[in-house]
């Protein structure tokens, strides 16, 4: 994950306008700095320094709304975005909702 999370200088720029997404939130994690989640119900866009990653619902049984890719799982509970790359777990903390 060090990789995915190495600056997290929110971006200016927001995702392509056929991706349509209904909410753009901002989290801020710990040492790291700010990123900004982008979803719908079908996908979801990570905006993180000079990048942006695309996920894909994960329908589970398990708590929260969980937005996955190759790599990584996103997991949105209330305030709390979980960025996970097992074995690592970074927990941001909503700042901003649009």
């Amino acid at each position: 994950m060090p990789s995915l999370l190495l600056s997290l200088a929110l971006l200016a720029q927001g995702s392509p306008w056929w991706e349509h997404y209904d909410s753009s939130e901002t989290f801020l994690c710990p040492n790291q700095g700010r990123v900004r989640v982008e979803r719908n119900d079908a996908q979801a866009s990570l905006i993180s320094g000079g990048s942006r990653s695309t996920y894909f619902r994960e329908r589970s049984e398990l708590a929260g709304i969980r937005y996955t890719n190759r790599r990584t799982t996103l997991i949105l509970r209330g305030d709390i975005l979980t960025l996970e790359q097992l074995p690592s777990r970074i927990d941001c903390t909503r700042t901003e909702q649009v």
